[in-house]
């Protein structure tokens, strides 16, 4: 999307400059919405990698700035869920952000996931601000290596 696109995309006017940047006209600029009413029925959603062993299924998450306690992660038949809220813990007047590019408040995802798994066994874990949940598949899902061997 271009600078121009990107600044008509979020309502703003906004004018080409030499340098390639775009100016934003402050007049045009949207009315500042509280946290509640600009999150309100909004829910992130989180950018994961999945992968597979040949025992499991592994996805991974950045999670940063989530306390494991706000974290609800399900497993139901063939549907991965991880739910979860980053919260602020300051008070800053929305005229006082210079850039605000992070999302606080509440996320979810779902992912199907593509073979029959364990969801008993399932775990979860949190190192260095990355959230990485490991669902064993079933013993049928496995994938068996067939030797063949020369007629008899």
């Amino acid at each position: 999307m271009s600078d121009k696109n990107f600044a008509k995309f979020f309502g703003r006017d906004a004018q080409q400059e030499n340098t390639g940047s775009v100016r934003v006209d402050e007049k045009s600029k949207p009315e500042a919405k509280s946290e509640e009413e600009s999150v309100e029925g909004y829910e992130g959603q989180l950018a994961i990698d999945v992968y597979q062993t040949e025992d499991e299924i592994i996805v991974k998450t950045p999670i940063a700035g989530v306390r494991a306690e706000d974290l609800d992660i399900s497993v139901t038949d063939d549907i991965l869920t991880i739910k979860g809220e980053r919260k602020k813990d300051e008070k800053i007047e929305e005229s006082e952000y210079l850039v605000q590019e992070c999302y606080w408040g509440s996320f979810s995802r779902s992912y199907i996931l593509p073979v029959a798994v364990d969801a008993e066994n399932a775990r979860a874990s949190i190192k260095d601000g990355v959230l990485m949940v490991s669902v064993p598949k079933e013993a049928k899902a496995k994938t068996r290596v067939i030797q063949v061997q020369e007629g008899k």
